[in-house]
């Protein structure tokens, strides 16, 4: 065995890679398999923990937590006494919403570490989701003790205290902030909402001001100045400042909602129109804004999509009488006259003296030449209002248009009121790592990631793609049909699928099981058998991110046969994947970047007619900020095949970075026509 001088392809530790001759092929496996088996056993349980640790962790850092936590696991029923793969699995639980279980976790890694302050944050995060502010103060009182100096932990008790309205603690805590960290404009934020708990909005503003004065880029310090201008019936004041909330965190559909609110008093109808509409893009299920957004396109004339949206509102809230009374008003005023006595016999039998409402079936009766019913109605009328003269009422005034009902309240005489929340409350956002909710996904400007092999094949949601490549099928083609004794799922066929597929926990155990059984057969294999075998165990690998080993195996394969092209091109993606972890680890890949080159670019030279290479050339590029090496890239991927969506998708990114916004916009529009409907969304937030 000689050195070749090839970079490490892991990337994560330098070691020497040995080229193993063809000829020696056998005798080498030999050596290292003799040499495992001979290791003492406490060596090898480190090195196996140690590969399941690091392969859980990048499952965990491609946010397939269901696979992540099987890793875990494994590491845990070999080493429970290790803190570490509890606080990994706590995570992949916290972000599947899964909070119990993470706080568990959490609590067995600090029996096992109390002095890993992270791991206090974790829980107490845990608490907060469930509610439980008492709790997580009690562990954000450990982790101020074990660093006194975060901001972070101090402003969550902050939250927590006022949460469970200690407001004089809270405010206590502010102090301290403020004192420390004079710069710290949530500080000033927090307390002022502090102040607004409390109904005290003069010293509300004053430190809202301030906050504003430090920071004026914070989204929920504008929401939180503008719910005291709404309250103050400040409507160009709201708007203005909903509008840079909206501006700096424009996808919060509550901003629109009320920012529609002051729209509505300032008669602004077409800004309050498209914000409800923005609102609903956003979150298809607000309540708010469909039950408002069918009052202004009653007020507008527009019966029957505003029928459509009390329709939605209902379906949501079947027992909802303001919403079923407008409805009745609607449905007859188009004509549904028998749809409309339905609605307001709903409101009378539950408002016996809801006069609109008998006035209103009376005439629907009457409409439809139902005297007795009519006369009934009127009569129940005239008996309890003698003396009142009813008039006939306009759906819309300029009175009405201003008024507002609490969400909570029921009078079906304001059924023609805007509706505002109970309370208005800015979503906190914790100021810790583990604050978000990943799996809730946004779309970004993320681009779409490789196409390489997989045991799945590729899927579009929208349209039917076969992802095609010729060696793949040569591949496929000499693989032994599977038998009643061998029915793996690893021997039927490969498929060129983009990205990984998140397994179930089933799945994932069948995929370990199914490695393992490989394994064995590739021990007592021939030589002719072998670079197919590692092949498959390989992309096995590669489906459980246990990217190392696939890297090894694709490396031993490569060693054998300097031209074999899907080697070559998995071993690009698994080191890329693997690049992109260690990255965010802080570790230098620009020597392993180099490798990833080099692989698609060999393979390019052996399969020059494969689009899925230059694609993957691209992202390459793409990921290192070379976008003008990228834009080609893509462009050739498409010269071969004019449907690639992906390719468009990120050659759209590509232009994008690069200044070349119509270019971008054109590809990402054609990326949406093939099927890629993220793709939108892109364009809607370019264009903003």
């Amino acid at each position: 065995m000689g050195n070749d001088g090839r970079i490490d392809r892991a990337g994560r530790k330098k070691r020497t890679l040995f080229v193993l001759k063809p000829s020696r092929l056998h005798l080498s496996l030999s050596l290292i398999l003799f040499s495992f088996f001979s290791c003492p056993q406490d060596i090898k349980a480190q090195l196996n923990t140690d590969r399941l640790m690091i392969s859980g962790e990048i499952a965990l850092h491609y946010e397939d937590y269901v696979l992540s936590i099987q890793y875990f696991n494994q590491v845990i029923s070999q080493k429970p006494y290790l803190y570490q793969p509890w606080q990994y699995r706590a995570i992949a639980k916290y972000y599947l919403d899964d909070y119990t279980g993470s706080e568990a976790d959490a609590t067995e890694a600090l029996e096992r570490n109390p002095y890993v302050e992270g791991l206090y944050d974790l829980r107490a995060i845990d608490r907060i989701r469930q509610k439980r502010f008492e709790e997580a103060i009690s562990d954000y009182n450990h982790a101020i003790r074990l660093n006194p100096r975060s901001q972070n932990y101090r402003f969550n008790r902050a939250l927590c205290m006022m949460n469970i309205k200690d407001y004089d603690q809270a405010l206590l805590e502010t102090d301290t902030m403020m004192m420390r960290w004079s710069h710290m404009a949530n500080a000033y934020t927090l307390r002022a909402e502090i102040y607004l708990q409390q109904q005290d909005t003069t010293e509300a503003v004053v430190w809202l001001d301030r906050s504003l004065e430090i920071d004026p880029y914070t989204a929920e310090t504008w929401t939180t100045r503008a719910f005291v201008s709404l309250a103050r019936r400040e409507w160009s004041d709201a708007d203005r400042q909903l509008g840079r909330a909206i501006h700096l965190k424009p996808k919060t559909a509550a901003n629109y909602v009320n920012r529609a609110l002051a729209r509505m008093n300032l008669n602004n109808l077409r800004g309050a129109m498209s914000d409800y509409d923005t609102a609903i893009d956003l979150d298809p299920h607000n309540f708010l804004a469909h039950y408002n957004r069918g009052l202004l396109r009653m007020q507008l004339g527009d019966d029957n999509r505003a029928i459509e949206d009390f329709d939605y509102v209902i379906r949501m809230e079947p027992d909802n009488v303001m919403a079923i009374f407008n409805r009745g008003v609607l449905r007859e005023e188009t004509g549904d006259l028998r749809g409309a006595i339905d609605d307001y016999t709903v409101i009378i039998n539950q408002f016996p003296n809801f006069w609109t409402g008998l006035s209103r079936r009376a005439g629907c009766y009457a409409r439809l030449g139902m005297k007795n019913e009519a006369e009934k109605d009127n009569f129940r009328i005239l008996k309890a209002q003698m003396d009142k003269h009813l008039g006939i009422q306009h759906r819309w005034d300029d009175e009405k248009v201003r008024q507002v009902r609490k969400r909570s309240e029921i009078d079906p005489e304001k059924y023609n009121q805007l509706v505002v929340d109970d309370e208005n409350q800015v979503e906190h956002e914790y100021k810790s790592v583990y604050r978000g909710q990943i799996q809730n996904r946004n779309v970004d400007m993320a681009l779409m990631p490789m196409y390489q092999l997989s045991y799945f094949a590729y899927r579009n949601g929208v349209q039917s793609y076969h992802a095609f490549d010729r060696d793949v099928e040569a591949f496929n083609s000499q693989l032994p049909t599977p038998t009643s004794q061998q029915p793996s799922p690893l021997t039927h066929h490969l498929f060129v699928n983009i990205g990984t597929v998140q397994l179930s926990e089933q799945q994932s155990l069948d995929f370990f099981s199914e490695i393992d059984s490989l394994s064995i057969r590739i021990d007592s294999a021939d030589f002719k058998q072998l670079p197919q075998l590692l092949m498959l165990r390989a992309v096995g690998y590669s489906v459980i991110q246990d990217y190392e080993s696939a890297i090894n195996d694709l490396s031993t394969i490569i060693e054998v046969d300097t031209a074999n092209t899907l080697a070559h091109w998995q071993r690009a993606v698994c080191q890329s994947a693997l690049n992109r972890f260690n990255q965010s680890h802080g570790m230098d890949v620009k020597a392993t970047s180099v490798n990833v080159e080099l692989d698609l670019r060999r393979a390019i030279e052996l399969n020059a007619q494969n689009p899925y290479l230059y694609y993957d050339l691209g992202t390459h590029y793409a990921l290192q900020g070379e976008y003008d090496k990228a834009i080609d890239s893509y462009t050739q991927a498409l010269e071969l095949d004019a449907h690639l969506a992906e390719a468009y998708y990120n050659r759209g990114l590509a232009y994008v970075n690069a200044d070349h916004k119509i270019e971008g916009i054109a590809d990402l529009s054609k990326a949406g026509e093939l099927g890629i409907f993220d793709a939108y969304s892109v364009i809607k937030r370019i264009s903003k």
